[in-house]
């Protein structure tokens, strides 16, 4: 069934690393054209390279910013272009995966950061928002399109020093919910996979650069790996045009609940 994905445009944010980078070598090598936005466009760029060299016939980068609603604008007026705006028939973006976000900081409420919180609502609430306001006008009328939220089972449950984050990825999920009653009857689907404990950039950008207390965070298990979660997205967005996977949550075997974790001493 992976063979309905290819051709089609797969856009990514975040896709400079972690999930992102794996999902545009994962939906590269279906044979999808890729359109990836991040920050870091010279890392965005090699994962360009890298999914081309797995197999996409087109893999396109531009800078974005999903805190900036000038940046979001900006990007959005390249895809156009990359879609063929000035045709008479441009194509449709096929699938959407709002993938850019993250989490800063472990502080409890008494000890957070203005900083911090506004940085976690801004990408994953926020900056989900935009993204997909700006999309929806490149997947509508075209029954089939997905759109992918990227959220945490942080969304599920809460944890001490995660607050923010657990209220962030609880929004991304309220918002899939929101967005699969408004675009009921388009034809398009609106999905959430919700990841446990994956060794990615994560924790090295939660605590701030701290590699040795990153570490820690997936010592004595094995933990979900990028490429395990673009697996999922690739599966999620090649379904049948009738079947939407509403909520998918995946988590290492290790790994019961947030706090029930099993490690190897």
């Amino acid at each position: 069934m992976q063979d309905r994905l290819r051709g089609q445009w797969v856009l990514i944010t975040g896709a400079s690393s972690g999930f992102g980078a794996a999902a545009a070598r994962a939906f590269g090598a279906v044979g999808a054209r890729l359109l990836l936005g991040a920050r870091r466009l010279q890392r965005l760029e090699q994962v360009a390279a890298e999914a081309r060299a797995a197999g996409a016939p087109e893999a396109h980068a531009h800078v974005l910013d999903v805190t900036k609603t000038d940046s979001v604008e900006a990007f959005f007026a390249w895809v156009r272009d990359r879609l063929g705006a000035g045709r008479a028939h441009p194509e449709p973006l096929h699938v959407l995966i709002n993938n850019a976000g993250g989490a800063l900081g472990l502080d409890p409420v008494a000890e957070g950061k203005d900083s911090d919180w506004e940085t976690m609502l801004q990408t994953n609430v926020l900056g989900l928002l935009r993204v997909t306001r700006a999309a929806l006008p490149l997947m509508l009328g075209h029954p089939g399109g997905v759109i992918l939220n990227i959220g945490s089972v942080a969304g599920h449950e809460a944890y001490e020093g995660g607050a923010a984050y657990c209220a962030a990825k609880a929004g991304e999920r309220q918002i899939t919910r929101a967005l699969r009653l408004e675009l009921c009857g388009t034809g398009l689907r609106v999905c959430s996979l919700d990841p446990g404990m994956a060794e990615t950039e994560f924790s090295l950008v939660r605590f701030k650069g701290d590699a040795e207390r990153a570490r820690k965070v997936y010592e004595g298990l094995q933990p979900l790996t990028a490429e395990d979660v673009a697996e999922a997205m690739v599966w999620i967005a090649s379904r049948p045009p009738h079947v939407c996977i509403d909520e998918m949550i995946i988590k290492p075997t290790a790994q019961a609940s947030v706090h029930k974790i099993h490690r190897q001493c």
